[in-house]
């Protein structure tokens, strides 16, 4: 990463809001397409539009950018709000897949993509709430 990148937020490397919809967009388009995505999907309930909202909302203030979400619903706590959800290994997984298919398929940078699947990975890990829990990585 040169020193320019370092001192930019990850929202302004993506592209801003524009880059993170359109990445938001085809993640929730891929896990209603895509037959791999089959329980990841089931567990989002019939409708996913609130789930892209959120979603665009959340990652805009964590990639750096503008806090919508906090400012509609205060603390994001993930893990707590995913608690009624049956998240195990297999929609762990899923969930990674889709979202690195989705950085792909809408050109996210290599470099940045790398940091933010390494990203993803801790967070979604940490949801796991069904079967043996998150990984434990040394």
């Amino acid at each position: 990463m040169s020193d320019a990148e370092t001192e930019t937020t990850v929202f302004a490397w993506i592209g801003g809001e524009p880059r993170i919809e359109a990445l938001v967009q085809r993640f929730y388009d891929l896990m209603d397409l895509e037959p791999g995505y089959a329980a990841l999907r089931a567990s989002h309930g019939p409708d996913l539009a609130s789930a892209r909202q959120k979603l665009f909302w959340f990652l805009c203030g964590w990639m750096g950018g503008p806090q919508h979400y906090v400012e509609r619903f205060g603390h994001p706590r993930l893990r707590a709000r995913h608690m009624p959800f049956r998240v195990g290994v297999l929609e762990r997984d899923q969930w990674l897949a889709c979202m690195d298919q989705a950085m792909r398929e809408v050109q996210v940078p290599d470099d940045l993509r790398s940091r933010l699947q390494a990203s993803f990975f801790q967070t979604a890990d940490w949801m796991v709430n069904q079967g043996s829990g998150p990984s434990k990585l040394m």
